[in-house]
């Protein structure tokens, strides 16, 4: 391949997303389902919005348990907010264990929606206030750690649709 011809292959790659910035539009992704959830009438439609509600969820909490939080607690020579952010995911698990493949019947699924939806915000709000500065202070690569973090949710998605 001539040189002018793999520039412009280069140029057609879509640019890759720092970090941050991909996992920040995962957090809003999340929320406006949790949002369309809030205003959707069939059970139809709120089962298709938790399947894709759980499937963020669980792609984004594997993403960040590979690769960005073993990174970050390094970097940021982390004992606390790290370990707290594992054990939040834990909690997302189970409550995503308890909605996933089960058909909406009511208040108690609503309930169980509602509940992940607030736990969410909660953990969404601790990693954008609390880590996602410390994360931008440190010698971090963020480009390259989300090419990485992109790879893998990739990959991960791939082998779930």
């Amino acid at each position: 391949m001539s040189q002018p011809q793999r520039k412009s292959a280069e140029a057609t790659k879509p640019k890759t997303q720092e970090a941050i910035a991909l996992l920040r539009a995962d957090h809003r992704l999340v929320a406006s389902l949790f949002e369309q959830y809030e205003s959707a009438k069939t059970a139809t439609k709120k089962k298709a919005l938790v399947a894709q509600i759980c499937m963020e969820l669980t792609v984004h909490a594997q993403i960040e348990e590979e690769i960005f939080y073993p990174k970050v607690k390094k970097a940021l020579k982390d004992k606390e907010l790290v370990p707290e952010a594992v054990v939040e995911h834990a909690t997302l698990k189970d409550l995503i264990a308890q909605i996933e493949d089960v058909e909406p019947d009511g208040e108690m699924y609503d309930a169980k929606v509602k509940v992940l939806s607030e736990y969410v915000k909660h953990h969404v709000k601790e990693e954008q206030t609390e880590i996602f500065p410390k994360v931008k202070d440190t010698k971090l690569d963020l480009v390259a750690l989300g090419e990485e973090l992109a790879q893998r949710k990739e990959e991960l998605l791939s082998k779930l649709k």
